[in-house]
């Protein structure tokens, strides 16, 4: 009747063994490390930068505990943070020659000390939020006059669309600042112009001119829409950090706007500084450009000559130089998805990308007019450009069309990922940026962790003394649900935070809950006259509707905290629904396992430990033993 079969207890066991390897990270504490990570979109990191990072070490008489890849970078643990400041000077000098254009991203960071046959399982220690351990923290300052400029130069392109198609001819279009001036040889011309352009473009306020046998008519940009310009750039460039920020999985970030023009961004938890500067480093903006492959391009590559009027000199993958036309064919905000993948052909990795029906018409007659010519894809970062790419256009395309040649698996998905995060609508600059420490300070962390524990063991004392040997299971069973949760919580990789050990706290009171419910039951069963074996039996089975009935209704609640909720309530309502969920399994199946393998072997059951069992006559029963 009281016995479970060996698969449960074998369950039992993995779960048991499983909640001591991933909790056991969290107990070794960390050590202080230097951290390389590529600074450019076009420079990546592999295992040769390992005997280099060695070397200059090695020169400075600096020993590190290791120094290995780890992804895309290279870390290196030291034993105290005086070597670590000294080896973060020596390998910064050694990697980045230039202080004024690093390649090279070399920041203070802290490994776990965990012993390495626990990271090989992958058993890593939960990161601990901005108000127990720190965090990253930018401030970014929005360029809003590039926001405008930006809006004016596409405002420029479409006027000179809607022009042709309407088929009014004009003698040049020229933006100046945010206006737009375009010039035309007779009043006739200009009025028809005003009239095709007026609809089309309700954002910009139109004003004429005559100069000599000039007339110029002249679209600015409205108050009200340079207010939405800019409203709208501030809100893009948030949605471009959130979406690059997640899909590298940095938990809980925060970021949010400060000011007119200003984003914070907020990285709670997150132990690798180097991978979130080089996160938030890469603000960067997507354009599609034509390669110039004229003979004058040719001379500016071999440098015997100047480059080309409408052209600028940028650097491809590998160093090479390239000549690109100034003209900007499409921006990433045409942009709707980027994947990585094959070439259907030649099997190589390639990039698929999807634009809108306004990019799609632009990429048809573009792609119509040039093909066997190259298209750069080029990245601005902090007012830098690089090329990604220069594939060669092989016919004609539209809202779907790839890019491959000359790049890795890797590449391929670092270029999609780039791609697909979303371009910026206006330039952003880090001005402020540092590693803050814990914002309640090492009495609060100390009294969290304390409350944790002084919970836990009120209750393991009352439950000992209330129900004796069942209590004591009951408390077993307490054990391995916090033991199961925290496990959950580190092979997660959640970011804990205060309102987390407080979620913490409450399952554990409410986890004993279900014990209550169990072991008055069986209680009631003795009460009743039943047998111990019996009473063990049915009182689990009829508390366990009573026990479901409970965690759901509360599982319910924290499900809607989680949707709903933001920043500290998220992180509470996580631990919550995780609590929730270990506590049934470990309330129910554990306590019952330890009870069947005390009790179930007896067949001649006369008594159980279970505390003092009240009868309304006064009498207590054989069943139970005091």
């Amino acid at each position: 009747m009281n016995r479970f079969p060996w698969w449960k207890y074998t369950i039992l066991a993995i779960a048991l063994l499983v909640g001591l390897i991933y909790t056991l990270p969290n107990f070794f504490g960390e050590a202080p490390a230097v951290q390389v990570s590529s600074g450019k979109a076009t420079l990546k990191v592999d295992a040769t930068l390992v005997p280099r990072v060695e070397q200059a070490l090695s020169a400075a008489g600096l020993q590190a505990d290791f120094v290995q890849l780890d992804g895309s970078s290279v870390k290196a643990r030291f034993r105290d943070t005086d070597a670590q400041i000294k080896a973060k000077d020596v390998i910064g000098k050694a990697l980045n020659p230039d202080p004024a254009d690093p390649s090279y991203i070399v920041a203070l960071n802290l490994l776990s000390r965990s012993p390495h046959w626990l990271t090989s399982l992958h058993a890593l220690p939960m990161y601990l939020g901005l108000d127990l351990r720190g965090g990253v923290h930018f401030l970014m300052q929005v360029d809003m006059k590039a926001a405008l400029t930006k809006r004016a130069d596409a405002l420029t392109g479409d006027i000179r669309t809607l022009l042709r198609d309407k088929g009014i001819r004009h003698s040049g279009i020229v933006r100046e600042g945010n206006a737009v001036t375009v010039s035309f040889r007779d009043q006739a011309t200009l009025t028809a112009a005003r009239a095709a352009l007026a609809e089309p473009l309700p954002d910009l306020q139109w004003t004429e001119a005559a100069t000599g046998g000039d007339f110029r008519l002249t679209g600015s940009l409205k108050a009200d829409a340079a207010r939405r310009v800019q409203e709208q750039a501030i809100k893009q460039n948030i949605t471009t950090l959130h979406n690059r920020i997640n899909e590298l999985g940095v938990a809980e970030p925060v970021i949010q706007q400060q000011g007119a023009d200003r984003v914070v961004v907020q990285l709670p938890g997150v132990q690798d500084t180097a991978k979130a500067k080089d996160i938030i480093g890469r603000t960067a903006t997507l354009e599609l450009r034509m390669v110039d492959d004229s003979a004058e391009a040719g001379a500016a590559i071999t440098g015997a000559g100047p480059v080309p009027f409408g052209a600028e000199r940028y650097v491809e993958r590998g160093g090479a130089p390239l000549i690109v036309k100034r003209q900007v064919i499409l921006t990433g905000e045409s942009l709707t998805d980027a994947q990585p993948g094959f070439d259907g052909q030649t099997q190589e990795p390639a990039v698929h990308l999807t634009v809108d029906a306004k990019g799609a018409r632009i990429m048809r007659d573009i792609s119509r007019e040039n093909i066997g010519k190259r298209m750069a894809i080029l990245l601005f970062e902090k007012g830098k450009g690089e090329v990604v790419t220069a594939p060669v256009i092989r016919g004609e395309l539209g809202s779907r069309f790839q890019i491959s040649g000359r790049m890795t698996t890797q590449e391929a998905n670092d270029t999609a990922l780039l791609l697909r995060a979303g371009s910026l609508a206006a330039p952003m600059e880090i001005v402020e940026e540092r590693t803050i420490g814990p914002s309640l300070g090492v009495e609060n962390i100390e009294k969290g962790f304390n409350s944790v524990i002084y919970g836990f063991s009120a209750i393991a004392l009352f439950m000992c003394c209330y129900y004796l040997l069942f209590g004591l299971f009951s408390t077993l069973a307490l054990a391995l649900n916090l033991l199961l949760l925290v496990a959950v919580l580190s092979m997660l990789q959640a970011t804990l935070t205060l309102p987390g050990i407080a979620a913490i706290a409450l399952t554990l009171g409410m986890a004993i809950d279900a014990n209550v419910l169990i072991n008055e039951r069986v209680r009631e069963e003795l009460r009743a006259g039943a047998s111990p074996q019996a009473a063990i039996h049915t009182g689990y089975e009829r508390a366990w509707a009573t026990i479901l009935d409970s965690n759901v209704t509360t599982l319910i609640a924290g499900v809607a905290l989680l949707a709903f909720g933001s920043g500290p309530v998220r992180g509470f309502a996580v631990v919550h629904c995780l609590g929730i969920l270990t506590s049934m399994f470990s309330a129910v199946l554990f306590s019952r396992g330890l009870v069947n393998l005390w009790y179930g072997r007896q067949k001649k059951l006369k008594s159980v430990s279970i505390g003092q069992v009240w009868r309304p006559g006064g009498a207590t029963p054989p069943a139970a033993q005091v």
